[in-house]
């Protein structure tokens, strides 16, 4: 005979088993959509702001990159230029965007030197980002007019010290690239020139090659036609390595200065909300974007080298250049024009 009563704690445990099984599905069915989403994060086009104007080495690494990298994540990504206030107006402004398909074009000036020429930021380089990968390095070239009786660099530190003051460079402006580099040179070597700073690389050009100015430190893609010509001597590359494209001109390292470097640098960085699921794929396939071989072919035009760390090793890369340029700021007293 069937014992109704003695079978009740069984159909007890079996309801709490279904009871749980159930709840098992509905988490798995709230759980499955939110993973699913981020597996196929990005799920639309992503913008790639450019805290500088249209032109210029930023232009071309920013798009080499955004070109490989659009076909590697199956979303189109696009430069956005957003120029303004030594780049703090855009970098605030991707500071704050939270729609996890925003990102930015970090640089040596952004994140190692206006923390340190401007009182007050309208953003934190180190909290309000995560790095994602650096992109690309693009030395500084130190060069001089034809008339300055140098042809190195020993040379021309031996001819200022016989001359202070005598000798003043051009820069674009109180805390560009150009600035810093003369004044790290300045540093390490002992000299003083005056600084002659400009509202830009043309205006500064244009005295240098005329004669008014003696020296200039710029990016090599904007000086390298007129080394080719003639109408401007190059004494020394900022870079580890010689460039190609000048193979018997000397870094300023192998000059008697070890482990000198001056270049301007750039790097992929996002909002710090950005989920770190999609942090690591944007991390890989930006890595790969940039040594794609039609990147590395624009990137060798603009005498650029392709990089694609890690964003471990870009955050520790971005620590040492904020120590380094803030000792350079501090001594030469550098401020925003």
């Amino acid at each position: 005979m069937f014992d109704t009563d003695s079978q009740q704690p069984h159909r007890g445990i079996q309801r709490r088993h279904l009871l749980q099984a159930g709840s098992a599905v509905g988490a798995a069915s709230l759980w499955l959509p939110r993973a699913a989403a981020q597996a196929a994060w990005p799920t639309k086009s992503i913008r790639f702001v450019v805290p500088f104007a249209p032109g210029g080495s930023s232009e071309i690494v920013a798009r080499s990159t955004a070109a490989e990298l659009s076909t590697l994540i199956g979303q189109s990504v696009y430069v956005d230029n957003k120029p303004g206030a030594a780049g703090n107006i855009a970098m605030a402004e991707v500071a704050r965007s939270d729609d996890q398909h925003t990102l930015i074009l970090g640089h040596i000036g952004t994140l190692a030197v206006n923390p340190y020429i401007f009182a007050k930021l309208p953003y934190d380089a180190n909290k309000d980002f995560k790095p994602v990968s650096l992109l690309a390095k693009v030395p500084s070239l130190y060069v001089v007019h034809p008339d300055v009786p140098a042809k190195n660099l020993v040379e021309f530190i031996a001819y200022a010290k016989a001359n202070p003051g005598k000798l003043s460079y051009g820069s674009a402006g109180n805390g560009s690239a150009g600035h810093l580099a003369f004044e790290y040179l300045k540093m390490s070597a002992g000299v003083f020139m005056l600084h002659v700073p400009y509202r830009g690389t043309g205006p500064m050009l244009t005295d240098l090659l005329s004669g008014r100015l003696e020296a200039s430190a710029i990016g090599a893609a904007a000086i390298i036609p007129f080394i080719k010509s003639g109408k401007v001597r190059c004494i020394a590359t900022g870079s580890s390595r010689r460039l190609p494209q000048l193979p018997d001109v000397p870094t300023v390292a192998e000059q008697g200065f070890p482990g000198f470097e001056m270049t301007q640098w750039y790097g992929m960085l996002a909002p710090a909300n950005l989920a770190p699921a999609h942090l690591a794929k944007l991390s890989t396939e930006t890595m790969k974007a940039v040594k794609a071989p039609a990147a590395l072919e624009r990137l060798r035009g603009d005498a650029a080298e392709a990089i694609g760390g890690t964003p471990e090793q870009f955050t520790q890369f971005i620590a040492i250049e904020q120590e380094r340029w803030k000792k350079v700021i501090a001594r030469a007293n550098i401020k925003p024009d």
